[in-house]
This record gives structure tokens, C-alpha cells and sequence, in this order.
């Protein structure tokens, strides 16, 4: 387990609390620098008497820890754009020239090309602050590349948050990026300025336009040369949604991004090739110094993305404490890495891959070791295998509670994944350095790229078989952060029991047991407190849910086909307590809740119904009425429009309703319309 007396542990816990304080909740710098001073005096004149009395008192731990987090605090609040005076939002008015810089070259959706970009310039005036720009790609005139200037005078928009429930945030998800606005760029609506001065990721951004440029010579294929930008380069923009998918459902998408993993083959690669420098006077000193150099370079040519970054460090602090020979050294190193991290990047503390790379790493170290021994093959070939076999569930077991969370689904053959691709991911990544070095130097023979691409190819071939074995793959499984924190407790008191069994380690196990069930106890208890009508905001559809108890009625007009691939159900069923069974229903013109009506108009626009006066009605596929008249005849109480209504219609009607007091609701606008009701 993690050594609770090395201090660095205690550090980053109360930053952790410090960083999610400040995220979350807006408090005063004034405060928070006051609070501070007064906790370091303290803290000077507590140090002073101890050295008197040889005691440590217990007020010095407890001003140590408010000084971290008030630290915390602080690092998350310098990066909020409201204490940032030259932050684009603070100097942006509607009609403003904008001067931005390309720093990141996003993966293109079907419709847009995506940038991050930095905001230089607004009238003139230095500012700073990145920003989403997106150039739809029936209007693409040129392609920037990293370092590219444009100018503009497009408004910078607000980014669309999630309209439909338990929906993916695109706004939040950006702002944890620290991407608050977006462009929308159109063919005649700015000016490429061209290059502007060169930065680090400039340089390797051009580093690897070269590597992939000379490997188009090798008749590579687009989905191998996708996945060799991806292993060895860090780049996955060009992967095809299809060979995404595939390498995500047979739990290999870590795969196809540098990150943990990848820097560790290397750094076990580097290890080997630099071994003979320990033969000399302070060889091994002189090997840490050559390798930790090389891991960085490394990073640099992977584009010094965050998760590169976040990788080569975690690993350099790895390879401290490994080169060391002191096993403790490596959890201490993992620890300080960890809190350097978070130090200069707070909004790490909230990216997905930061999480699920160290918990892994954290896993492989803390249980690979207990699950190893529970078997001791004799044979080499068997005893390597159980290794590989041991790391992967350990990784898994640790990320699983995080990938439960936050993707709802767990790939069930990820260890056949790990078995029959981990063991030679070294000698992929080992021949494609190789490769790639020969290509640069231009003396690649063609039989070398054939033999790769087959290897390439094979894996792809071997992810997509995998893959296909639909009924292995778990989704839409619900798991709240209620469910997440007791199964960590479990998980950390069964870890902490297995290394050192005694009576309390195992009460805490129980303990955490019991944490579990009355969480499982309350979500099912609070699924049922209230019920639901639900009208999602889609473009072509109409799907409206009812739930009532464990039931939700689901009413639409798909077939069963498209609605078992419909993501906006997938992801609000996923939210939903796992209990509740689902029946499907044919979407006419009544939905009944609460013991009201909802009635629904179609394209149709038949509305004319003997003495029946609905309290609510639905607007959808832009029926042809007269809005004015329908009221007058059926007299609502609020009218609702989807998104599969044209937005001219649903202007007209807006006019038309706020004329006659009548409520109006636009899921466009606001998202889906949710009526909560008791049973």
C-alpha cells in the first residue's frame, strides 16, 4: 500500500480537496491569501517551538494542509477566465477582429474539421485563451496546420451543451480543456495569415508531416497507416469511426493512443539497449540521465499532448524509483509526479485519461503483485503469459469502477485483447521506431514496409474478430458516483487486508460492504421517489419516454434496428437505476401522464377533436396550422416543438404563443422537455 507518512501523500490529498473546492464553488482570492499568509506564519512560528521541544504539534499538520488547500484553490481559480484580465471573454464584444493561432489539430466530425486555437489578438489587444474553431467541410478552402495565424471578425459562440438527459457534455467536457467559445468558419469569412512564429509543437507537428509522408511511399494502406501515426506518433485524427469502434469494443483503445502503456515498453526498450552503460563508473546514473532525455524527446515528437506529457512524467518518476532498486520509490515517485502534475495542470484533475492512467498504473503496482502469487508456473513460456495475464486485470480491475462511470460498458474479452496483441506491442512499437528512422534517412527497403503492414494489418484483422463478439461486450450498465466511491473503499480495504491480514483490516472490509449495499439501497429508493415524461430534442425524430416506477414506456416511430442504435436512448437508459425494464410503443397522438394528456401534432396537422381539451401539446415534423386557431379551439395550457421542426415555423409559433400567455417550450433551445411528477 501507499506509505502514509511520506508527506507528499498528504500534500496531494488536501490539494485534490483544494483543486474540486475551487472548480466547483467561486471563493475570494482575497480570502483565500489571507487565509494562506496566516496559515505559513503559523506554520514558521509552530516550526520554531518544536525545535524547542523536539514535538511536532498537531496544529502544524493541520495548517500544512490548509495551506495545500488553499493552494488548490488557488491553481484552479488563476485558470478561471474571470481572473484572467487579458482573457479573450473579458475583451470580447460583438463585430471584434480576432486574431487566432491553430495549437491543435482536433479529429474531424462527419460535417466539421476542428482546431484548438489560441486567441492572440481582439482590436489589436494581446489576449490569451483557447477557443474551438470548426470549418464544415463542403466550405474548407484551405487546411491550417499547428502555428497557423487566421483573422476573422465571426463572433465567438457559445458551445452546445447537452439537451437531452444523462447526454454527453461537449460544453463541460471542453471547459475541463479549458476551451470555453467556438468559431463556426465559413470559405469568405477570414484571413489565413499564414505561419505564424514557431513553437515547440510547430516543430513536431512538421517532424511528424514528414514521418507520414515519407511512409506514403511504402503503399501503406489509409487504416494502417492511421493505426502506425496512432501507436508510434500519438496522432489517432485519421483512425475511420469503424476501426475506432472495433479497437473500443474489444478493449484495446488504449492501444491507439500514447500513454501509459506505450511509455513503458519504451522505457523497458531504452532500459535493455542503454544496460551495457551501467559496465562503467556510474553507469546506471548516466543510463537514468540518457533515458529520462530520451522519454522527453520522445514526447516531443508525440506532440507533447496531455497525455504524453502526463505519461513521459509519471514514467520518469518510475524509472527514478525502479532504477533505484527500492520498490516503495516507485509509489512515492508515482505520488510526487502525480501532485507536480496537478500543481501546474489543476484541470488534469478532471480529464478522464489523467484518471484512468494512474488509477491503472496505481492497480498494476499496488495488486499485480498480489494476484501473481496466487500461481507460480514452472514453465517460462506459461510464467510470461500469467504476467501479462495479471497486469491486465490488475490494470482493468482499477479503471473499472471509472470506466463503469463514465462509458457505461466493459469490453468482457479485453484479456484476450491483452494476451494476443500486449505481448507484442513491444516489437510493434520497437519495428516501427525502426522503420520510421530508415524512411527519415530514406534507405526503408520495401520487403521491411511489406512485412509491417501484414503485422499492422493482422492486428486490425484480430481487434475486428474480437470485436464481433457482440454478447461479450456489456453496455448501457448503470453505475453512479454513489455506486464508484464504496467500490473503491472495497477495493482499497481488500488490497490493504491481502498484504497484511488482521481483524480491523477486515472490518473495514466489511464496512465498505455495507457502504455498498445501502448506496445500491438509496439509488433504488430514489428511482422510484418520482416518475417522468420526457420529450427528447432530436432532428428527425419524435421519441418521448414515460417512466412510471420500474417501467419507462418508450414512444416512437423507429424500427427496432435504429432505435437500439439511437445514442441520445442509449445514454439516458444508461442513467437510469438498472431495476427498470424498457417497452417500446408506437408513437400516435396521445401520450398519457399523470393523468394528463399529451397530444401530439404531426405533419399531418390534424388537431380537430370533439370535447377534449388537452393541458399540453407537442409540435413535430412542422405541421401546416394555423397556431392562433388551435388555440382558440383547444386552449392548452403550454405549447411544446421538437427539433425535427423548421426553424422558421418554430419562431412564428413562439410569436404566437407569447401573444396569447400561452407557455411555450423549444427543445432546441433548452433541451428536452422533462415533466416530474409523483407516482
Amino acid at each position: 500500500m501507499l506509505n502514509l507518512k511520506f508527506l507528499p501523500v498528504h500534500f496531494t490529498i488536501f490539494l485534490i480537496f483544494g483543486i474540486s473546492t475551487g472548480y466547483y464553488f467561486d471563493i475570494s482570492m482575497v480570502i483565500l491569501f489571507t487565509i494562506t499568509f496566516i496559515s505559513i506564519v503559523a506554520l514558521i512560528y509552530l516550526n520554531n517551538k518544536a525545535k524547542k521541544s523536539f514535538k511536532q504539534p498537531v496544529l502544524f499538520t493541520i495548517f500544512t494542509a490548509v495551506i495545500f488547500f488553499c493552494i488548490g484553490i488557488v491553481s484552479i481559480q488563476l485558470q478561471n477566465p474571470k481572473n484572467q484580465k487579458n482573457h479573450y471573454l473579458n475583451n470580447y464584444t460583438a463585430n471584434k477582429q480576432i486574431v487566432a493561432k491553430i495549437k491543435k489539430i482536433l479529429k474531424p466530425s462527419k460535417i466539421y474539421l476542428k482546431y484548438k486555437a489560441e486567441v492572440l489578438q481582439i482590436d489589436g489587444k494581446k489576449t490569451k485563451g483557447a477557443v474551438l474553431l470548426n470549418i464544415p467541410k463542403n466550405h474548407v478552402r484551405d487546411t491550417f496546420k499547428v502555428d497557423d495565424q487566421l483573422l476573422t471578425f465571426l463572433p465567438l459562440q457559445e458551445i452546445r451543451t447537452a439537451l437531452n438527459p444523462n447526454e454527453f457534455d461537449y460544453r463541460s467536457f471542453l471547459k475541463k480543456k479549458g476551451i470555453h467559445r467556438q468559431i463556426l468558419l465559413k470559405k469568405e469569412e477570414y484571413i489565413h495569415l499564414g505561419q505564424g512564429k514557431r513553437t515547440l509543437k510547430g516543430y513536431a507537428y512538421q517532424f511528424r508531416s514528414k514521418i507520414n509522408n515519407e511512409l506514403e511511399n511504402f503503399n501503406f494502406s489509409p487504416n494502417e497507416l492511421s493505426i502506425i501515426s496512432a501507436i508510434i506518433l500519438g496522432q489517432r485524427n485519421d483512425i475511420s469511426n469503424d476501426l475506432f469502434e472495433s479497437y473500443k469494443n474489444a478493449g484495446a483503445i488504449h492501444i491507439l493512443a500514447v500513454s501509459g502503456l506505450h511509455i513503458g515498453i519504451i522505457l523497458l526498450l531504452l532500459n535493455f539497449l542503454l544496460s551495457p552503460l551501467e559496465r562503467i563508473k556510474n553507469g546506471k546514473t548516466i543510463k537514468l540521465i540518457f533515458i529520462i532525455i530520451l522519454l522527453w524527446i520522445y514526447a516531443f515528437i508525440a506532440g507533447m499532448s496531455a497525455s504524453v506529457i502526463r505519461a513521459v512524467t509519471m514514467f520518469t518518476a518510475i524509472a527514478i524509483g525502479w532504477l533505484s532498486e527500492h520498490p516503495s520509490n516507485i509509489k512515492n515517485s508515482l505520488i510526487v509526479s502525480f501532485f507536480f502534475l496537478l500543481l501546474i495542470h489543476p484541470l488534469f484533475l478532471f480529464d478522464v485519461g489523467f484518471q484512468l492512467s494512474y488509477t491503472a498504473v496505481f492497480s498494476i503496482v499496488l495488486i499485480q503483485p498480489i494476484i501473481i502469487k496466487l500461481w507460480k508456473p514452472k514453465w517460462k513460456p506459461v510464467h510470461y503469459f500469467w504476467q501479462l495475464l495479471t497486469v491486465s486485470f490488475a490494470a482493468q480491475l482499477g479503471i473499472l469502477p471509472l470506466s463503469l462511470y463514465y462509458f457505461h460498458q466493459f469490453p468482457g474479452l479485453f484479456f484476450i485483447s491483452s494476451l494476443v496483441i500486449i505481448p507484442f506491442l513491444g516489437i510493434i512499437i520497437a519495428f516501427g521506431i525502426l522503420l520510421i528512422i530508415l524512411a527519415l534517412f530514406q534507405i526503408l527497403p520495401q520487403f521491411l514496409a511489406d512485412i509491417y503492414s501484414f503485422i499492422i494489418t493482422s492486428m486490425n484483422n484480430i481487434i475486428g474478430l474480437v470485436a464481433q463478439q457482440g454478447s461479450f461486450i456489456f453496455q448501457e450498465i448503470y453505475f453512479s458516483i454513489l455506486l464508484m466511491i464504496p467500490f473503491y473503499l472495497i477495493l482499497i480495504s481488500v488490497i490493504s487486508f491481502a498484504l497484511k491480514p488482521s481483524l480491523k483490516r477486515l472490518s473495514f472490509i466489511l464496512i465498505s460492504i455495507v457502504i455498498l449495499q445501502t448506496s445500491f439501497i438509496y439509488e433504488k429508493l430514489d428511482a422510484q421517489k418520482s416518475d417522468q415524461l420526457i420529450v427528447f430534442q432530436q432532428i428527425k425524430n419524435t421519441i418521448i419516454t414515460v417512466k412510471e416506477g420500474n417501467k419507462i414506456l418508450l414512444f416512437h416511430r423507429l424500427d427496432s434496428l435504429e432505435i437500439s442504435k439511437n445514442r441520445v436512448i442509449n445514454s439516458y437508459l444508461s442513467g437510469l437505476y438498472s431495476s427498470q425494464k424498457t417497452e417500446s410503443k408506437t408513437l400516435n397522438s396521445f401520450v398519457k401522464y399523470d393523468q394528463k394528456w399529451l397530444f401530439i401534432i404531426d405533419s399531418s396537422g390534424i388537431y380537430h377533436l370533439p370535447k377534449f381539451n388537452p393541458e399540453t401539446i407537442l409540435l413535430t415534423q412542422s405541421p401546416k396550422i394555423n397556431l392562433e386557431r388551435l388555440i382558440q379551439t383547444l386552449h392548452p395550457e403550454q405549447i411544446i416543438v421538437d427539433g425535427s421542426n423548421y426553424k422558421s415555423y418554430t419562431s412564428r409559433w413562439e410569436k404566437t404563443c407569447k401573444r396569447k400567455s400561452v407557455g411555450f417550450y423549444n427543445t432546441s433551445l433548452k433541451g428536452a422537455f422533462v415533466a416530474t411528477f409523483s407516482p
